[in-house]
């Protein structure tokens, strides 16, 4: 299998068994253009209307689950009133900044997860997310990042 990175985002669809329509397109290349990143819909709905993309709101939550749907991107429920979606689709976990909705990776091999209970009759355990949530100490100003 190729490299999905360097995918056109027309191939990159179609490589996840998805038509490349016009809007789909569009939103593949502002979500996959910046490298690995943690999304709202409010967001990239923001980021296609700056750049021009003529989308609804409705549109790009469609686009965003469609994409989840084909395992293009992982959905990452950080808080009950808000969900990212992660180009990251490798085995990773998060870091959460409350008061500033900033969602940071954490490599996998930073993390050790032990004693997972034994899950019931007839199921396996697919995966676990580990979201760390972080604040400022008092005091702190913010880092210049």
């Amino acid at each position: 299998m190729s490299d999905r990175s360097t995918l056109c985002p027309e191939d990159r669809l179609r490589q996840f068994g998805l038509r490349p329509t016009r809007q789909r397109v569009a939103l593949a290349e502002l979500l996959f253009a910046k490298g690995d990143r943690h999304l709202t819909v409010e967001e990239l709905h923001e980021e296609a209307v700056t750049s021009g993309v003529p989308v609804s709101l409705a549109t790009v939550y469609n686009t965003l689950h469609q994409f989840t749907d084909a395992g293009m991107i992982r959905v990452l429920s950080v808080e009950s009133s808000k969900t990212y979606f992660d180009t990251n689709v490798s085995d990773h976990h998060h870091f959460f900044i409350e008061g500033h909705n900033e969602v940071l990776d954490i490599p996998v091999s930073n993390i050790s997860i032990g004693n997972l209970p034994e899950p019931p009759e007839g199921m396996e355990i697919a995966h676990v997310d580990v979201v760390i949530r972080l604040r400022r100490k008092d005091g702190e100003a913010p880092s210049a990042s």
